[in-house]
């Protein structure tokens, strides 16, 4: 017998935090999120309260943990697009169909009394988190930033009458055989015709002291239209600068700036520390420690995390200053090569920059959608 119940009791929620750690035991794709940040969705001051609204579910088969789910109305972005949706996100389960309807039919249930029309997901509270399902590539490891699940998961969304809605691709990105000078030659022409120079620090902190406002108001322009995004809030954005502080190091990372000092484009990427964290379930273990430290000191892959250009330059080539940046990250030893995370399949502008590269398609996420009256 399948029972499912609202997260409520520290009990459960030690259950609901803890589900994935236990189903992926001895997985070598699955890359946990820290613990450390899970458990703040359940805490005071959670830095999504005030604009989401939220379930938590467990289900139980014959008395025994066997899946999750959150259900998450994010209120700024359905006002954003003129929308009633409930985003499903953290779902896991053991391979039972019945399980997952359950866990489905709880979230449903909960959003059609709020009022809600539609479900859509894996989405999370913003999308500076976890989304999309995995589809295609479960071979490959997750990256930290991506999620990994087993094939089953999608048969049952789309049983349950769930249709894909997006797709994001990831690729590995490695020096191409020829033409990286030709870059380097391009970007350092594009950078003399515009009269645009790199912003300039002293560390990470000198960094964004600097830059972090000019960098949250180009992703707020550049990524506006694009799917699943939500507007910044103060919140969001010292979540977003405290996580920064952590892993982000200035030589991987770039703003390029006007004559003006305006910011017209910026990169940032970061040290593959998914290993770290892999055989401590997300834990901040002595062991995860250092391997982190190792991995941020000499990454052997590089994680592309954001990309942002001015919607006025996207047509004068600013980009390939990005690229020849990348290039040289790749360029330095015991770097095998890069991975994109996610980038919607439909979003050209950065599709088109990887063709630049060595590329190697590797995996597959998808947003589904599903009518609910």
């Amino acid at each position: 017998m399948v029972s499912v119940e609202r997260v409520t009791t520290r009990r459960q929620q030690k259950e609901f935090l803890r589900f994935p750690e236990k189903l992926y035991r001895g997985n070598a794709c699955y890359t946990p999120p820290l613990y450390i940040d899970e458990k703040k969705i359940f805490q005071p001051g959670f830095v999504y309260a005030e604009s989401c609204d939220f379930e938590c579910f467990n289900a139980c088969r014959d008395g025994v943990m066997a899946g999750r789910i959150t259900g998450i109305i994010q209120k700024d972005a359905n006002a954003k697009n003129g929308e009633k949706r409930v985003r499903f996100n953290r779902f896991e389960c053991i391979e039972d169909f019945a399980v997952a309807e359950a866990l489905f039919g709880a979230v449903e249930d909960w959003a059609r009394g709020k009022g809600m029309d539609t479900a859509c997901g894996p989405l999370s509270f913003s999308d500076l988190e976890r989304e999309g399902l995995l589809v295609g590539g479960y071979e490959y490891p997750a990256t930290f930033e991506e999620t990994w699940n087993p094939p089953y998961y999608g048969e049952f969304i789309e049983r349950l009458g769930y249709r894909k809605e997006v797709d994001w691709t990831s690729s590995r990105l490695r020096l191409p055989a020829e033409g990286a000078e030709d870059m380097q030659k391009m970007a350092d022409y594009v950078m003399r015709r515009y009269k645009l120079h790199l912003g300039a620090s002293r560390g990470t902190s000198d960094f964004l002291k600097k830059y972090a406002d000019g960098i949250f108001e180009l992703i707020d322009k550049s990524y506006d239209l694009l799917y699943g995004t939500v507007p910044f809030t103060e919140g969001m954005k010292k979540l977003m600068i405290d996580n920064f502080k952590m892993i982000v190091s200035t030589d991987k990372v770039a703003v390029i700036l006007d004559e003006n000092d305006k910011m017209v484009c910026f990169g940032i990427a970061f040290p593959a520390i998914g290993d770290a964290f892999r055989p401590s379930g997300g834990h901040l273990t002595p062991g995860a420690v250092l391997r982190f430290l190792k991995a941020r000191r000499k990454p052997s892959v590089i994680d592309l995390g954001l990309v942002g250009v001015d919607p006025e330059w996207l047509n004068r080539g600013v980009s390939v200053v990005v690229s020849a940046g990348l290039m040289d990250m790749l360029r330095k030893p015991g770097v095998k090569y890069a991975e994109t995370n996610m980038n919607l399949e439909d979003n050209w502008a950065i599709q088109n920059q990887w063709k630049r590269f060595d590329e190697e398609k590797i995996k597959l996420h998808r947003s589904y959608v599903k009518p609910l009256i």
